[in-house]
């Protein structure tokens, strides 16, 4: 059976009874911003390509209130390994030339810390802030995307910005930067798009070279997308990630190309005649084909061609195992799981890979018996969620 997915408005319930227990008083602000989920275009974002998204039920809520002094008090309900659930730090001056705090403190901060440094208005004031999420850690789904936008709506609505020519894009690529400076996260620019552009009922194809974007219907009552969580979980900053990334760039400066977005199959066979490093060949071909995939995969949606939309996912799927090798073995057995039952349209790995979560376009009705195959046969203890694309992030009145 799959979990429960609880609502926005519990969940600012719920976080405004622990911000009451932690600091005394009443929050009167709150936000939410959601994960998302990858439906197809993975490893392409930071290669100018194009990827496909959709926002999550699943969100990251943010209850606080301005305070009186220069500090800022956090709380987070999760409960991190060795690392404290509440931090106390100081913001910068507001006449200090270079707005920097100090990188110390647990890391579940560091994501706060940075969109504070890297916010787009004046200085915030000081404030106490619980932080609630029920967006998985460490799976892939984009917790950090998340909590970064979160803060940045958070700020907005603490310092009464409502500057409307700072747009969506240019606060999603502040969030971006917060994870590239303050979390050591070379990511792309996917999650913080899709959790500040999100809409109910609609995948997100982006353009990450020229950071446009279109939303795409999804809305069929007979299909349902089922996330599955290997519960295996990963740590990209000190992982494989930037090695990819590096990779990627050594290809395209060997084909004298921008990025890989711009590179093209024949430009496959020239490197394999230049005798190329045999993985930067095959990483180069994964992003290259994942592209054509994923601009593919949009015209089908909008035909509604989902059984053609399905074996392009699980093409994703396989070109991540053999070419970009960012899978592991309990998400191979996750998808092979999904695919060996009828009515399953297409399953891959998504997200930054070695562990996380799989993601499986399904016909409604036959939902349940792959969420109970896999119970029977993973080896391990997966959780499931049925959902519908969902709205990015917003205010809480």
């Amino acid at each position: 059976m799959a979990e429960k997915i609880v609502p926005v408005d519990q969940l600012v319930k719920e976080a405004k009874n622990v911000y009451k227990e932690q600091f005394g008083e009443e929050a009167d602000i709150a936000v939410f911003a959601p994960g998302r989920v990858n439906l197809i275009g993975e490893h392409t974002d930071y290669n100018d390509g194009f990827v496909m998204p959709m926002a999550l039920p699943l969100v990251t809520v943010i209850v606080g209130k301005r305070n009186v002094g220069q500090n800022v008090s956090l709380y987070t309900t999760t409960e991190f390994l060795k690392e404290a659930q509440k931090t106390t730090f100081e913001l910068p001056n507001e006449g200090a030339l270079i707005r920097a705090i100090a990188r110390v403190g647990p890391k579940w901060a560091m994501y706060i810390k940075g969109v504070i440094v890297n916010y787009l208005g004046s200085i915030p004031p000081g404030f106490n802030a619980v932080i609630h999420t029920s967006v998985p850690i460490g799976g892939g789904l984009s917790s950090s995307a998340s909590l970064e936008v979160a803060t940045y709506l958070f700020l907005d609505q603490l310092v009464g910005n409502t500057n409307e020519a700072i747009s969506l894009t240019q606060k999603a690529l502040a969030c971006q930067k917060a994870e590239h400076d303050y979390a050591g996260m070379p990511c792309g620019i996917m999650d913080q798009f899709i959790s500040f552009l999100g809409k109910k009922d609609n995948a997100l194809l982006i353009d990450c070279r020229h950071l446009t974007s279109s939303h795409i219907p999804l809305n069929d009552d007979n299909v349902v997308v089922l996330i599955t969580n290997s519960n295996v979980k990963h740590e990209l900053t000190g992982s494989e990630y930037p090695t990819r990334r590096k990779q990627c760039e050594e290809a395209a400066l060997i084909l004298k190309k921008v990025s890989l977005r711009d590179a093209n199959l024949e430009d496959i066979k020239y490197l394999q005649s230049l005798n190329a490093n045999p993985e930067i060949v095959t990483r180069a071909r994964h992003v290259i084909t994942e592209i054509q995939r994923t601009t593919e995969a949009a015209e089908m949606l909008k035909q509604s061609n989902f059984v053609k939309f399905g074996k392009l996912m699980t093409e994703s799927h396989i070109s991540l195992r053999d070419d970009y090798q960012v899978s592991c073995p309990e998400l191979d057995s996750l998808v092979d799981l999904a695919t060996e039952v009828e009515g399953v349209l297409g399953s891959r790995m998504t997200g930054g890979g070695f562990g996380g979560c799989t993601v499986t376009l399904v016909y409604s009705k036959s939902a349940e018996k792959v969420i109970q195959n896999i119970k029977n046969k993973y080896k391990g203890t997966p959780t499931f969620y049925l959902c519908k694309p969902s709205p990015g992030a917003s205010v809480v009145s």
